[in-house]
């Protein structure tokens, strides 16, 4: 082994007019963790994309251990060397954690009408787990496993050739606990220790001083720096700056300066099986309410209930001083309701369908005219408007909503909820996988709508509650925790959502 496990040198990258990535140099380090940061759009997604195999460089160089590679697909990168888990990791739910990791592999060489030895499947599984010890139950179906397992089946299923040696992951945490993220922090430890080099994007800042040894920052197609953390903290610089390439003045908007208005939705004593029971609760126009909840407290299925995408099982729902019965989604937007759900993947988008497509399908009775014939040019500039609104970048409305990032596709949907024009507007994880500066913008839009409208925040992000909401509280283990008034410092509102009590804090 000489050299750095990965070292670019000159890489450019250009899309018609747009030059994506200029001259980048880049080193990840043997056995090293290295975070690469930066805003969506400024280059560092074009940059994983042709390390892996998925784009071919313009102009530069590409070395894994000292020998230059040329990675003109995913098996070429594979076979140099580097694997990478997606956002959203290809697999099969109905397969055991063994099929996953070996699927399309499953014999030790090609045969013709080979048949599978599962006896050899768990052999070669176990032979993994010995190499990288992580407590897991390999046996079990996908669908049966948490969130953090199905992360680690991925991550495994990459290192099943023993010749891997920089692994890409790109944001594993966006869906685990505070627990979980810790479990996968220990396994990228473990692998850091068996050499294998880690590069791990993420928009979560706090991460990187937890679990990187060094990070790169991109901005506007450039490696503008790479540093430890320890570093940036001696010269007092933060990250979200580096990445904005600006002073951060702050990342939530000033909250209401009047009294809210009517009640928009009135919410008493409502439930759904198991996930959740006796909540209630109002949100007026002109106000924004958070409820915070770790993953499992039942805020996922208090959505769907408020959107008519699950039935109450108890309690009332008044929307503007009268009962709301929306069965379907259709009639909770008829009724004047949008969800921004927690998955946008699968439950917020068509992914091969264009952003006009998407944005305009919310709301068919403003698309359409006579007859129900689509209003092309008007979808069309209404599009261009909201896009434009949520800094959609880049602002091609034509191509597939597949092919943007993870936080631009989250800005398409809230496109999609500006053209519904609703008087309720719920949003759940509203900006997981969503880098510091577009999460700034996201969070001025809620507020933005909360002058005309009401506003529901859904999320585990403690912080983002907080600083979002006028009101606030908790569900746990999906029972409603709130302080008389509902008014509740960020501690209170912590040790609810985690502990299931509103004491002092």
């Amino acid at each position: 082994m000489t050299g750095p496990a990965l070292r670019a040198t000159a890489v450019s990258k250009r899309f018609g007019a747009v030059n994506a990535l200029k001259d980048v140099d880049f080193v990840l380090e043997p056995g090293e963790v290295h975070a690469l940061l930066g805003v969506n759009g400024a280059g560092k997604s074009t940059f994983i994309k042709i390390i892996s195999g998925v784009y071919t460089r313009d102009a530069g160089t590409l070395e894994v251990d000292g020998k230059a590679v040329d990675c003109r697909t995913p098996h070429d990168a594979m076979m140099a060397g580097i694997a990478t888990v997606q956002q959203h990791p290809e697999l099969v739910s109905d397969f055991t954690g063994y099929e996953n990791i070996f699927l399309g592999r499953e014999a030790d060489r090609p045969r013709f009408l080979a048949r599978i030895d599962r006896t050899a499947l768990k052999r070669r599984g176990d032979a993994l787990l010995a190499r990288f010890p992580v407590d897991i139950d390999l046996s079990r179906k996908l669908s049966e496993m948490p969130a953090v397992e199905r992360e680690i089946v991925a991550i495994l299923q990459a290192l099943a050739g023993d010749h891997i040696r920089v692994l890409i992951l790109d944001e594993p945490t966006s869906t685990l606990t505070e627990v979980e993220k810790a479990v996968l922090f220990r396994l990228m430890r473990t692998l850091k220790a068996s050499g294998i080099s880690i590069l791990y994007i993420t928009h979560r800042l706090e991460e990187v001083i937890e679990i990187a040894d060094r990070f790169s920052v991109f901005r506007g197609g450039r490696k503008v720096a790479t540093m430890t953390p320890a570093a940036a903290a001696e010269q007092g610089l933060s990250l979200a700056e580096l990445m904005l390439g600006e002073t951060l003045s702050s990342v939530f908007p000033e909250k209401a300066a009047f009294p809210p208005g009517e009640t928009v939705l009135s919410v008493e004593r409502l439930g759904h099986g198991r996930a959740f029971s006796q909540v209630g609760f109002e949100v007026k126009r002109g106000e924004i309410l958070g409820i915070f909840g770790l993953v499992g407290s039942g805020i996922d299925e208090l959505s769907k209930v408020l959107f008519g995408a699950l039935p109450p099982t108890e309690g009332t729902l008044s929307l503007k001083g009268r009962p709301l019965r929306a069965r379907t989604p259709r009639e909770a937007l008829k009724a004047g309701i949008f969800l921004v759900p927690g998955d946008r993947r699968l439950e917020g988008l068509a992914l091969t369908q264009s952003s006009v497509f998407n944005i305009t399908i919310g709301n068919l009775g403003r698309a359409s005219g006579f007859a129900g014939i689509l209003r092309r040019a008007l979808n069309r500039r209404k599009s261009e408007e909201f896009a434009a609104r949520v800094a959609l970048s880049p602002p091609n409305l034509s191509m597939p909503v597949s092919g943007f990032s993870g936080g631009n596709q989250q800005k398409i949907v809230v496109a999609k909820g500006l053209f519904a024009d609703a008087d309720l507007y719920i949003f759940v994880e509203p900006t997981v996988g969503v880098d510091i500066g577009a999460r700034a913008k996201l969070y001025g839009l809620m507020r933005d709508l909360s002058r005309t409208a009401a506003v529901i925040v859904m999320s585990s992000d403690c912080d983002e509650v907080h600083g979002l909401a006028d009101r606030s509280f908790a569900l746990y283990k999906g029972r409603p925790i709130m302080r008389a008034g509902e008014i509740m410092t960020r501690n209170q509102l912590l040790l609810a959502g985690i502990l299931g009590e509103a004491r002092d804090a």
